[in-house]
């Protein structure tokens, strides 16, 4: 690695493990992807074609792979999220270090065991909570750091999950019943805004949490009348309901294409012939939505109190009309608040200057259109994460915004008391 790049394999290479390995094509003085380890043989050969490295470090899992020599300084893993533990222990006692999805662990015992494998080998290992990178955030934690607003009294987070990614993820798709995905919609979507209150509050600890929420749209009894059970076969209304699979797939195919047109991945090029039969087969991404086996809430509410005497309150809610992700954090001084989709924030402070009530500064960071395909997904954080990954395997000094898996600590354990209280009726939890 010295004066050459990050040397790393690819563990579940899957759609978020492959846009952070892009960085080796973009910056290849950077990074270096040098194997792959899937049980899809499409995906290992698709990986060594867009890589370059020879099928000998291809492997079917991370336990063939950590049986191997070791060949590489890192592993980036992005696996399923209840799949972290089993993949990422082997390879951290192997020696590698590790840039591991969100969220690193579905469960307390789980994210303890992974802390503490970390901790006994000394590894590096860094979790993805990408929205720290984008300019908007970070951007908003520059202001924090420098005191602008003084002390935080409230931080207040919402997410709008809109109607078609509340469909494809967590009513039809992967994350749709927690006893098969292991996650709930809190860990699997909120995690990220979780971790961006306990991020923007770290001079604190939290020490108590409480929730509500529950499913509130898509079951059976919600159905319209006369619904079929998979749109394109039996519904009448495959034309006319707003959560058609007909309507929100076939009419919008580039859509979360990753997710919904997987089973096509062994055809080059697929036609929108070849998705409508595959929605109008057994894909769970054809069934009616009201008569799915989702099992997960489509609307939470947490309010968190930390050690200072500060207090934050999180704001899921899935259906909406568009995505929409904003913040309002209210200190001594003055606030910030700013909608995520639009890239802007403002700074207000407190004046009580004659004719004056407060001072509002716009934070324009025009990430925008095709800019924000130039800085990378997620408004702009995907690509910087990936750099900041390879500073922090080097030891190097790594970004504001770097996470280790002991920074995440607070935000997945602020994630799991609030799905136990939420469970027990809002039942106040301590950390």
């Amino acid at each position: 690695m010295e004066n050459g790049p990050v040397t790393a394999v690819i563990v579940g290479a899957g759609h978020r493990a492959l846009v952070y390995s892009k960085l080796a094509l973009t910056n290849p003085e950077k990074l270096k992807i040098v194997g792959v380890a899937d049980p899809d043989p499409i995906r290992r050969k698709k990986a060594m074609e867009m890589f370059g490295f020879p099928e000998e470090n291809c492997f079917e899992n991370a336990d063939a792979l950590a049986a191997a020599p070791k060949l590489a300084d890192a592993v980036i893993n992005g696996t399923m999220d209840h799949q972290h533990l089993e993949t990422a222990v082997p390879l951290l006692d192997k020696g590698y270090d590790m840039l591991l999805e969100k969220p690193f662990a579905v469960c307390k015992e789980d994210m303890e065991t992974l802390v503490e494998c970390a901790r006994k080998n000394n590894s590096r290992v860094m979790i993805c909570h990408v929205l720290r990178y984008t300019p908007f955030y970070y951007g908003i934690k520059e202001r924090i750091v420098n005191g602008e607003i003084g002390d935080i009294i409230n931080i207040q987070t919402l997410e709008n999950v809109s109607y078609h990614h509340l469909s494809t993820s967590y009513v039809r798709g992967k994350w749709a019943n927690s006893e098969k995905s292991h996650t709930s919609m809190l860990l699997a979507k909120c995690c990220h805004d979780m971790d961006i209150m306990m991020w923007m509050m770290n001079d604190t600890s939290p020490v108590s949490v409480s929730s509500v929420g529950g499913k509130f749209q898509f079951k059976p009894e919600n159905a319209p009348e006369g619904a079929g059970t998979r749109c394109m076969v039996d519904c009448p209304l495959v034309d006319t309901c707003v959560f058609s699979t007909k309507r929100l797939y076939i009419d919008h195919p580039d859509r979360w294409a990753f997710y919904v047109w997987d089973a096509l991945e062994g055809i080059e090029n697929p036609t929108i012939e070849d998705k409508i039969r595959l929605m109008k087969s057994d894909s769970p991404y054809a069934r009616c939505i009201y008569k799915s086996d989702n099992n997960v809430v489509d609307h939470q509410s947490v309010l968190v109190q930390f050690a200072s005497g500060a207090t934050g309150t999180h704001n899921m809610t899935g259906g909406a009309s568009a995505p929409l992700r904003r913040i309002h954090i209210i200190g001594t001084k003055g606030e910030i608040y700013g909608n995520f989709e639009e890239s802007r924030f403002y700074v207000s402070k407190i004046n009580p200057d004659p004719g004056k009530e407060c001072d509002i500064e716009e934070v324009d960071l025009q990430v925008t259109g095709d800019m924000v395909g130039a800085y990378g997904g997620h408004g702009g954080g995907d690509e910087k994460l990936a750099e900041d990954f390879v500073s922090f395997v080097r030891g190097e000094k790594a970004s504001l915004a770097c996470t280790s898996i002991f920074d995440s600590v607070a935000g997945h354990l602020s994630v799991y008391l609030a799905d136990e209280s939420r469970e027990n009726g809002g039942e106040i939890r301590h950390f």
